[in-house]
């Protein structure tokens, strides 16, 4: 399995199988309910290569792998022998935490499963709006019906789905919760409420007791509330009936209580809570639009880092329901695309090559709305581009706020949910003052880091950490993983021909000075220099196997041959991701040309190693 390693590596530092009491995991994280969070050992997650950072935020463990999360959290599912994402261990209880972490958990846990694919339902939604809009298609085809269809399912099914995730978050049968749900779409029940609306309807009744009919398609409290009671209920009925009655009689209780429960008080209820959220939230909207937005889009990805900004989403899709658009979703757009104008800036003032690699892989990804790998990877760690892609993204969200843009389909912020924007009537001016501000945001963040996010050198001499070393010693040239001699694919190297040593698989494209000494030789193609040190030692450092067939196009010189240099100063630069694409090996041979004049040449770094830091040891 293509992710075995690092899904043993997630695993063990968990605290193993046994703390597991859920994983799921989003767009970009596993998020682990752990029964101990004191047993994770992030600080060593966060060392490995396949994570891209730890944040344990609202009751969850969150591991952020990257787009590719889904694959690995199959990989953790099949090393951990889970059958499914609910609890391993039956009973286990994760220790409690605050009153909003708890929320935090159950909303991300009944929300996360089907997030893509309501993020494309809307993506579909909107395509199609603006279809209409350019003439494309008309609502009375079929192309468009059928369409439509694909992209409402969902929304209008909403209390289905939602009965099975929350059922199965609070620890229920979900199929129970799901039919629930189910009975609250069912055509019956929908043409009753139509029935209740024309003027003089008769009321019905359950049992005698009068039922308000509501149209519960789209709606999100509801089921939520709903599947709560029936959970506990099932609890109860277990406990009570004999196991040879509980298959049967459980659920048939639970529906028969819980489905008129629902109509009678539960629904009447939580929809009257869904419009007061609704409606003051459209309160504290129209107090200052401009001000909503500027807050909205300078905190959204510092929410995001801390996972609260799953607090947001029921209220987002509660405004579709009750209003039928929302202007949050619009106010999110410019704070996410300024995090990827950042990462922009970032790629063209850098001359470091990894990242420059980062740069261009978070870009591509930030605009389809994934911004973890720009936010852990790039902007954070260099704390000014995250800064000035919060200030973008609260000119950005004012700007939008202010032109009062909505969203009429749910989605996630990204290059094509302008489309989502359009209203009924058609693009007019709230979607172009959305563009703007997205606009406004992005170019903002992308000038603001480029000419003062990050120091314009990436490599200055001295900004390596050089460890003491004797004239005997030899530091590390580069960063990486240590291989041996015999490991390198290329015999010339491998046998030990042109001397003894060892070879680097480089993290980051810089060679740096491994001693003090002299350039003896610069390759015209400057992928291979020699050096000679103060003591003698005549060293060889070749960049890749056969990259000398590039042609020196990845690599810039900082020195040239006959150069007197000091222990880490910068000597070749070279682009790693250029040299993987044209298809070359990276493994770094770093030989002692002059073997013969020693007795011993020990390897003293373990299997990763810093530039700057001990490799080997000579000794005459």
């Amino acid at each position: 399995m293509e992710y075995k390693a690092l899904a043993q590596d997630i695993l063990n530092r968990v605290g193993g199988k046994e703390n597991i009491v859920s994983l799921v995991h989003c767009a970009t994280r596993l998020r682990f309910k752990l029964k101990d969070n004191g047993k994770a050992d992030a600080e060593g997650l966060k060392a490995n290569p396949g994570v891209i950072m730890v944040v344990e935020s609202g009751g969850q463990f969150q591991v952020v792998i990257g787009n590719h999360v889904h694959d690995v959290w199959l990989a953790v599912r099949q090393e951990a022998g889970l059958s499914d994402d609910s609890e391993p261990v039956a009973g286990e209880k994760a220790a409690k935490g605050s009153v909003l972490s708890q929320l935090i958990d159950i909303i991300s846990g009944i929300f996360t499963p089907f997030i893509g694919v309501m993020a494309a339902t809307g993506l579909l939604k909107g395509l199609l709006a603006l279809a209409v809009t350019c003439g494309w298609l008309t609502p009375e085809q079929g192309t468009y019906k059928i369409w439509f269809a694909a992209s409402d399912a969902l929304f209008f099914f909403f209390p289905l789905f939602l009965g099975y995730t929350a059922g199965k978050k609070f620890g229920g049968n979900p199929f129970i919760s799901m039919v629930i749900g189910g009975a609250l779409t069912h055509p019956l029940m929908i043409q009753a409420f139509e029935a209740s609306q024309a003027p003089g309807a008769a009321v019905e009744h359950f049992l005698g007791i009068p039922v308000t009919f509501i149209n519960y398609s789209s709606s999100v409290i509801p089921i939520i509330l709903a599947s709560w009671v029936c959970c506990w209920l099932e609890r109860k009925s277990n406990a009570l009936l004999p196991s040879s009655m509980k298959n049967f009689f459980t659920p048939a209780i639970c529906l028969a209580v819980v489905v008129p429960l629902t109509f009678l008080v539960i629904g009447p209820v939580a929809t009257w809570l869904s419009h007061l959220l609704a409606n003051g939230y459209q309160f504290i909207y129209a107090f200052a639009p401009w001000l909503a937005g500027a807050v909205l889009g300078a905190m959204w990805q510092v929410c995001v880092i801390f996972g609260l900004h799953w607090g947001l989403v029921p209220l987002m899709i509660n405004n579709m329901t009750v209003l039928g658009h929302d202007s949050m979703l619009p106010i999110i757009l410019p704070a996410v695309i300024a995090q990827v104008g950042a990462v922009l800036g970032i790629l063209l003032a850098t001359r470091d090559a990894r990242q420059r690699m980062l740069a261009g892989s978070a870009f591509s990804a930030g605009l389809f709305g994934i911004t973890e790998p720009a936010i852990y990877g790039l902007t954070l760690p260099l704390r000014r581009p995250f800064i000035f892609g919060c200030i973008a993204g609260a000119i950005g969200g004012a700007i939008t706020a202010f032109s009062n843009s909505h969203a009429y389909s749910f989605g996630v912020p990204n290059i094509f949910f302008p489309a989502q924007m359009i209203p009924p009537g058609g693009i007019d001016a709230t979607v172009w003052g959305g563009l703007i501000g997205t606009g406004v945001a992005f170019v903002l963040a992308c000038v603001l880091t480029f000419f003062a996010g990050m120091p314009r050198a990436s490599a200055a001499p001295g900004a390596v950490t050089v460890a003491p070393a004797s004239a005997n010693d030899i530091l590390a040239p580069m960063s990486g993983s240590v291989i041996a001699l015999e490991q390198v694919p290329d015999s010339t190297f491998a046998s030990g021909l042109l001397g003894k040593g060892v070879a680097i698989i480089p993290a980051v494209g810089q060679v740096i000075a491994p001693f003090p000494g002299e350039v003896a030789s610069l390759f015209q193609t400057k992928h291979a220099i020699g050096l000679q040190s103060d003591s003698g030692i005549e060293l060889l450092i070749h960049v890749g196997i056969d990259t000398v067939k590039l042609d020196g196009v990845p690599f810039t010189a900082h020195v040239k041959e006959g150069d007197r240099v000091q222990a880490g100063d910068l000597l070749i630069e070279f682009d790693r991701q250029a040299i993987l694409d044209a298809g070359y090996d990276l493994a770094t041979p770093i030989i002692i040309s002059n073997s013969d004049d020693y007795r011993e040449i020990d390897t003293v770094a373990s299997s990763a190693v810093e530039a700057g830091q001990p490799l080997l040891s000579v000794s005459h």
